[in-house]
């Protein structure tokens, strides 16, 4: 059974490792250290929200992040679901499902009308989960990126 919880800082060793698997799924390079500092920022400010599953041993298996934001249009919240990594060994098991539908639920109890998010055009596993929780792939806007360094 997965239990999915927000993270608390006693969760920190263990989601760095989340994250760095995350990264590295991206083609990323392994960081451990980078990984613990980013997310001990992000626990320490309070900008996003992080919840985690765990297996009935305890275990971190996954984590999902979100970010809030507003937009002008709508003249509301619009919060990015802008991660989502479960471990290899826990896929096709409802933890990615499970930490989706977690995220739903934190949005409605915070009143948020719209979740968005993005994900590689080869990633047709996290885009299958995401269409069968009714996401709805974005028709009407281009995504663009500008690397500002």
């Amino acid at each position: 059974m997965t239990i999915v919880r927000a993270a608390n800082i006693n969760d920190l060793d263990a989601l760095t490792e989340l994250l760095d698997g995350y990264r590295q799924f991206y083609q990323q390079p392994s960081d451990m250290q980078a990984a613990r500092e980013f997310l001990g920022q992000r626990m320490g400010l309070g900008d996003s929200f992080i919840l985690v599953s765990e297996s009935s041993e305890g275990t971190l298996t996954g984590f999902v992040q979100l970010y809030p934001g507003v937009s002008t249009v709508g003249l509301n919240a619009r919060w990015t679901l802008n991660d989502l990594f479960v471990l290899p060994g826990c896929r096709e098991k409802g933890t990615g499902r499970a930490l989706m539908d977690a995220a739903t639920q934190l949005a409605r109890d915070h009143g948020v009308p719209r979740l968005i998010l993005m994900t590689q055009v080869e990633n047709e596993r996290a885009q299958h989960l995401y269409e069968s929780l009714g996401w709805q792939r974005n028709t009407a806007f281009y995504g663009y990126l500008l690397d500002v360094k």
